[in-house]
């Protein structure tokens, strides 16, 4: 299987500009997972949904169209694809002549599927949309709704990832809340280079100390993994540790390379959210 290391991930790399689906470098994430503890049946359900604003072809005449892309990829795929293998991947269409933008569509589909679903035993299919320019004007930007950690004051001394911070009050009443941060900040598995993001946690169960939860997601600040393994290890400490009966970890990271990627896992089955940017993506 694929490793981070033997990507094109903080490399030389020349760009194809002619459809290439061979770019797609997918990365299993059982090791990952496997060293949260998690093997055979996963104890969350969600998605990574992904958007691409660089993406372009020609059509039969020759003539530059473009869109922007959102694709849902399953938290049950056996791999993620490496974000700058599907860089190159969207770039080779752009030279590259289609009747339609359903048959880049069904391309997309075709391709990225069998990279997140290979070695799966009964493999499946991504979501795609394709969003052409006369909808461009109905693109909103929101921030994650919630209660933000960030209105408090807290003192922060450990950047790495640090589980015994979170604590609930196990005795008290069952509460239904939502926090929010826009201070989460991890590092590239491979390059080390920032990624920034915003995350949304809702549960339902005892309190969950505040300043706590805020110092704990601050202490990703120094920590390198992928933006899927990092909202996976969230959702698994925050469920260890805090005991609650349900919960959901939605992150939506900044872009790099014309990327966003936002993963969510739930506790339970839920509508994945609307792919709505915020304000920093």
């Amino acid at each position: 299987m694929n490793s981070p290391e033997q990507s094109t991930l903080g490399k030389t790399t020349s760009y194809p500009d002619h459809y290439d689906p061979s770019q797609l470098y997918p990365i299993e994430r059982a090791s990952k997972r496997a060293e949260l503890g998690l093997t055979g049946a996963l104890p969350f359900f969600g998605a990574d949904l992904w958007t691409a604003f660089e993406l372009s072809w020609l059509n039969s005449r020759g003539k530059p169209q473009l869109a922007i892309a959102h694709f849902t990829v399953p938290c049950e795929t056996p791999n993620i694809i490496e974000s700058k293998s599907l860089k190159l991947y969207l770039g080779s269409f752009s030279n590259t002549q289609f009747a339609s933008a359903d048959e880049v569509r069904a391309r997309l589909r075709a391709d990225m599927s069998e990279a997140v679903w290979r070695g799966a035993e009964q493999p499946s299919t991504i979501g795609v949309r394709l969003l052409l320019p006369d909808v461009f004007d109905n693109e909103r930007v929101e921030e994650l709704a919630g209660l933000s950690l960030d209105r408090l004051d807290v003192e922060c001394t450990e950047y790495t990832p640090a589980p015994h911070l979170l604590r609930a009050a196990a005795g008290e009443t069952p509460v239904e809340e939502t926090l929010t941060s826009n201070l989460l900040k991890s590092n590239c598995l491979v390059t080390g280079q920032p990624d920034w993001g915003s995350i949304q946690i809702s549960y339902v169960g005892p309190p969950i100390d505040q300043e706590r939860l805020l110092q704990y997601l601050v202490s990703f600040r120094n920590h390198n993994e992928f933006h899927e393994q990092c909202v996976e290890r969230i959702f698994m400490d925050v469920w260890r540790h805090c005991h609650p009966t349900r919960l959901s970890v939605y992150a939506r990271y900044t872009r790099r390379g014309g990327l966003d990627i936002n993963p969510l896992r739930a506790s339970h089955p839920l509508a994945l959210p609307p792919n709505i940017r915020n304000a920093r993506q």
